[in-house]
């Protein structure tokens, strides 16, 4: 989830400057001054803490609450406070991953079975406690493992941790992740593993995290999926590609089509703005977020 670093241009106005014209990051913070309609709030906006992380975490959610944010994700219990404080949610949380695990090896490797069950039972219900009802899992790596044996594996273990799940409501949604690009050998990486996957553990309480980003680097066909696919899926990650740069059009994905996609298919969850803005100072972040939530607000 690194920036591209070749790419430190200033992000381009959308449908206001030519193609080969961009805008630098003073300027998207002065229009980020001029009065804006507000969002239609067809969706619900959400953004990455990890993609602002420069940014003190009270002042951002400050800040993105008056964009018209309602939640700031992948935040923890440490944070979960003060988005209450403000009147803000996280729409899907994490914690500190026990020694020995994180993304790479997680659920598919058995090894990690017990330590992830007591780590998630310890979690799940400090996100209730703070209204959070999603928290992010992963498949882990395969590491030579064949993939039905991975998913058994998953499967195993997400059914020990259900229990808890359904007694304080919170979902457990499962990232899918590019194997291809950034997360090499990731297991979770294709749409129909993760489906397979939700079929075999068979509970309301276990679904899919549809990263737009990842799976356009996979195999695209977004709005497909989501008419196909979105019983299974919980939320859903943006992200322009290539480089995970901001959603405009300089990127390959045309947002506004698979986010009308997702509300026309009755979706009333949370979209999660996870692209790394290409302004490093404060104002040009924050109007780099503004710009990319509107491009979704349709």
């Amino acid at each position: 989830m690194k920036a591209n670093t070749s790419r430190r241009n200033a992000l381009k106005a959308l449908g206001t400057v030519a193609a080969a014209g961009s805008v630098s990051a003073s300027a998207m913070a002065k229009e980020a001054l001029t009065p804006k309609s507000e969002l239609k709030n067809n969706i619900k906006h959400s953004a990455c803490r990890w993609c602002y992380r420069t940014i003190e975490f009270e002042e951002l959610v400050i800040e993105a609450k008056k964009i018209g944010l309602q939640s700031i994700e992948l935040t923890g219990p440490e944070e979960w406070p003060i988005l209450q404080k403000h009147g803000m949610t996280s729409a899907i949380g994490w914690g500190d991953w026990p020694k020995g695990t994180g993304l790479t090896n997680f659920f598919a490797n058995t090894k990690n079975h017990d330590t992830l069950v007591e780590f998630y039972e310890e979690l799940i219900p400090k996100a209730a406690e703070h209204g959070i009802t999603q928290l992010i899992c992963f498949s882990g790596n395969r590491n030579g493992m064949n993939d039905y044996v991975g998913m058994m594996n998953c499967a195993e273990v997400i059914r020990r941790i259900i229990p808890t799940c359904e007694k304080y409501d919170v979902i457990l949604s499962m990232e899918l992740l590019s194997s291809r690009d950034s997360h090499r050998d990731y297991m979770c990486d294709h749409i129909d593993w993760g489906v397979s996957l939700c079929e075999m553990v068979n509970s309301d309480y276990f679904k899919l995290l549809y990263d737009i980003f990842h799976m356009q680097s996979m195999h695209g066909d977004h709005i497909r999926n989501i008419r196909k696919y979105g019983k299974y899926i919980s939320h859903y990650h943006t992200g322009g590609m290539p480089g995970r740069k901001e959603i405009d059009e300089t990127q390959e994905i045309y947002y506004p089509a698979v986010i009308q996609a997702l509300i026309d298919s009755g979706y009333k969850g949370f979209l999660g703005q996870e692209f790394i803005p290409t302004p490093t100072d404060k104002a040009g972040m924050l109007a780099s977020l503004e710009r990319c939530v509107r491009i979704c607000d349709v």
